[in-house]
């Protein structure tokens, strides 16, 4: 299929792929995984009626009439149980996380007291009962779904994890990714420096991509124009999950990429994307890997992995959040559009009495690597558009590393 949406496209490649197989993880090295096993409390927490403050343990009825003088019995710090009951006319000093006494239904923040003596103490408001008490359960119960098979196991799912000592999780497969470059134009990171070639910055940009998802892709290198040293190199990388070929894929009389994956064994799904940049996309499928045949050009390269490939190795991860996050901005300056195609503007965002402003990195070339290098996110200009105005409201997808900020946001 020729010339699809972005859309249309995005869907074909998500129908196509599929979560990968199950493994166990240590805790440790969970992070940025996705859960495949539902997972259970193994007791209520907090286990008993705790401190929330520093304070004290008292019966709230005798807090009637303020100022209260009450007796101090016992001091509870947390892991201390408590040994005696507060009755009537009694307290007992409390430490954040120690377990509320008998007797006691409320707890008075030891701001809100003052010391009469080493055993006497007189309390300044009146507080309901429960107050500033963490009630047991609360946090959880035992025997409750406290995670869910699909959740991306963030550090605060760790934390809930380890307080459950669950030492080892099952988790889905990370898929097993090769990067591939094309062209005899190239020259690799290790190659003496030669005026004439170009440097393969483009599996690179990919494996740093990967990697912000979480994957550790293997890279192998770059393949030369002639199409047995193409067969070989994609025979290998079509031994991995997913292959990404850079280059190659166009229809120049010396782009060999497609007709050889072809005579491989792989099925192409599509081989134009109507977007700007990176319209000579291709994807395609074996039993065992997904092709994705991406532009030379660095830009576009990288444009084609956020839309298509990252989207499509969440999901084998186990993902159920597919794609980068959005925001409404307020473009600051005209922008130029042919309609016929999706265009993804690279932009700064800046804040403004109150709203995102979007302004484009500079010249939009899509071998113009330093308009990704700079920019917070990518601009989308729909495939109708004519073009937009300064001030038109505009959808931006988040880049990573722009979840955060040089100034505090309160």
């Amino acid at each position: 299929m020729e010339n699809l949406s972005v859309s249309d496209a995005q869907q074909c490649v998500l129908d196509s792929v599929s979560v990968l197989g199950v493994e166990p993880v240590k805790l440790e090295q969970c992070l940025g995984r996705v859960l495949a096993e539902k997972v259970y409390a193994n007791r209520d927490l907090p286990p008993y009626d705790v401190s929330a403050m520093d304070g004290y343990a008292v019966n709230s009825a005798d807090l009637v009439n303020i100022p209260a003088s009450l007796e101090i019995i016992e001091d509870i710090k947390a892991g201390d149980m408590p040994s005696r009951t507060v009755l009537a006319g009694l307290s007992a000093r409390i430490m954040t996380g120690a377990p509320v006494p008998k007797g006691a239904d409320a707890v008075i923040r030891v701001e809100y007291t003052q010391p009469l003596d080493e055993n006497k103490v007189q309390m300044n408001v009146a507080v309901k009962p429960g107050n500033d008490i963490r009630m047991r359960g609360e946090g959880m119960r035992n025997g409750e779904v406290v995670l869910n098979a699909g959740t991306a196991i963030t550090p605060g799912v760790v934390g809930v994890l380890a307080s459950l000592k669950k030492a080892q999780v099952q988790v889905y497969h990370r898929p097993r990714v090769a990067i591939l470059s094309t062209g005899n134009e190239l020259e690799d990171i290790d190659d003496p420096v030669d005026p004439d070639k170009i440097p393969n910055s483009n599996s690179y940009a990919l494996m740093a991509q990967l990697q912000e998802l979480g994957i550790e892709p293997a890279l192998l290198g770059i393949a030369r124009d002639d199409p047995a040293e193409l067969e070989e190199y994609l025979l290998r990388g079509l031994r991995f999950d997913v292959l990404l070929v850079s280059g190659g894929t166009s229809v120049g009389v010396h782009d060999y990429v497609r007709p050889i994956i072809e005579s491989l064994g792989v099925q192409m799904k599509f081989w134009r994307v109507a977007m700007k940049p990176g319209h000579p996309l291709a994807f395609g499928i074996t039993k065992d890997t997904f092709v994705f045949g991406l532009p030379g050009n660095p830009v576009s390269s990288m444009v084609c992995f956020e839309e298509f490939v990252a989207p499509a190795v969440r999901r084998m991860m186990g993902n159920t959040s597919l794609y980068r996050r959005t925001l409404t901005a307020r473009v600051t300056h005209d922008i130029k559009h042919q309609s016929g195609r999706t265009e993804f503007v690279r932009v700064t965002l800046d804040v403004h009495e109150g709203s995102y402003l979007a302004t484009a990195t500079g010249a939009q070339g899509s071998g113009m690597l330093l308009s990704m290098a700079r920019a917070d996110g990518l601009m989308v200009v729909p495939a109708a558009s004519t073009g937009l105005s300064a001030g038109e409201q505009v959808t931006v997808q988040l880049l990573g590393g722009s979840f955060f900020q040089d100034v505090p946001g309160f």
